[in-house]
């Protein structure tokens, strides 16, 4: 896969996120996320911050949460969601879906995926539709064991093997899971069901744990104030 060709799914996944967002309604723009404590607008807030501030602002921002990332994207996100309506964040995803931003360490592959776990925090809880399981296959490809002990994620021996594209993560018993599943685990979003509860074919045939049950996680681990730092950990890269 080359930088061309992650360029564009990413500027193909903002454009996707854009046009899910624009048949929101009110309620539903108002809805929680996956993400503890934030509505759908504060990840939309979230995503589209980078386009919105320069480098002078953010470490202003940043010194004054005490060099807290996540304590400074949480304000960030309710005090942008408390001065733009959600016409306003639609326009600055839409203006901005071929934006140059990529995550410092992250490169191209980083700035996916950031938007595609973001977009599952968006479309898993309205329950709509998730971006295409191979874009979502390719943030799984980089995934590590470190990215798992960050969001405390154990796989326990297992290696779940996506059932609709061409990726899995871990080692052991074989487990199939749609690739959107897979990546909910591997960020803590969802529990990693119990041996057996979800044993599907290679045809993704007989999997039985739901994507909507309660009990799933954040990207927020429980010690933290807020979400985790979209530069590092969400990109799903070992880190430089």
């Amino acid at each position: 896969m080359t930088t061309e060709d992650l360029t564009a799914h990413t500027h193909a996944e903002r454009e996707r996120l854009a046009d899910v967002l624009s048949s929101l309604s009110e309620e539903q723009w108002a809805a929680p996320s996956l993400c503890v404590g934030w509505r759908i607008r504060e990840v939309v807030a979230h995503i589209t911050m980078p386009y919105r501030i320069g480098a002078a602002t953010f470490f202003l921002g940043l010194a004054r949460s005490r060099f807290n990332f996540d304590r400074y994207a949480d304000r960030a996100a309710r005090a942008d969601t408390a001065r733009l309506t959600d016409a306003e964040l639609l326009e600055s995803l839409r203006a901005n879906t071929h934006h140059p931003w990529r995550p410092p360490r992250g490169g191209q592959l980083g700035a996916l995926s950031h938007d595609v776990i973001h977009g599952l925090d968006i479309t898993e809880p309205l329950r709509l539709p998730s971006c295409p399981p191979e874009r979502i296959a390719l943030v799984l490809r980089q995934t590590g064991s470190q990215n798992l002990g960050y969001f405390g994620v154990d796989l326990a021996g297992r290696q779940l093997i996506a059932s609709d594209a061409r990726a899995s993560l871990g080692e052991g018993t074989p487990t199939y899971l749609p690739a959107k599943e897979i990546l909910l685990i591997a960020t803590g979003r969802h529990p990693l069901p119990a041996p057996g509860a979800s044993d599907a074919d290679q045809d993704g045939q007989a999997g039985a744990h739901r994507t909507d049950q309660p009990g799933h996680r954040d990207e927020r681990r429980p010690d933290r104030a807020g979400p985790v730092e979209p530069h590092a950990a969400t990109d799903l890269q070992e880190p430089s």
